[in-house]
């Protein structure tokens, strides 16, 4: 999505839950869409030497909140965040167990449709109705192998 389409989402998200769409907010939100993967707040920290630590901590909350981001977990002390699929489009993460980084990854057509098509089963099987997925693998990264 360009710019003007996520300002936009990401704003309509905000003022559903009676929150303004603030120049720290569109900070945040530029940082993670120029982002090549989910970041660090130490990351986002990076690209904007007028924003404070708490700020955006307090504002990537929000913005979870809202739907607009999405946090990620992984094994080491840092969360990562990154705008959330309805603004970016679907896909699934390598999270390395060494260093934690994360990559985005994306799946062929046939391929995320055979799997839809497995979770849904299994979702059935256990009278759970799905929404959604969120695919993480773990493994170890190149650089920590």
């Amino acid at each position: 999505m360009a710019n003007v389409e996520v300002d936009a989402e990401v704003q309509t998200l905000l003022r559903r839950a009676n929150q303004r769409y603030t120049t720290v907010r569109q900070s945040v939100v530029r940082a993670l869409e120029a982002a090549t993967g989910p970041m660090t707040i130490t990351q986002i920290l990076e690209t904007d030497s007028a924003l404070s630590q708490s700020s955006v901590y307090r504002n990537l909350t929000i913005l979870e909140q809202v739907g607009a981001v999405t946090r990620i977990i992984t094994r080491d002390d840092f969360a990562r965040y990154e705008l959330a699929e309805q603004l970016t489009g679907h896909h699934h993460h390598l999270i390395c167990s060494g260093c934690g980084n994360v990559q985005d990854f994306s799946l062929p057509p046939a391929a995320e449709a055979a799997l839809d098509a497995a979770l849904a089963k299994a979702a059935s099987s256990a009278k759970f109705e799905a929404t959604d997925h969120r695919l993480d693998l773990i493994g170890t990264c190149n650089a920590c192998a």
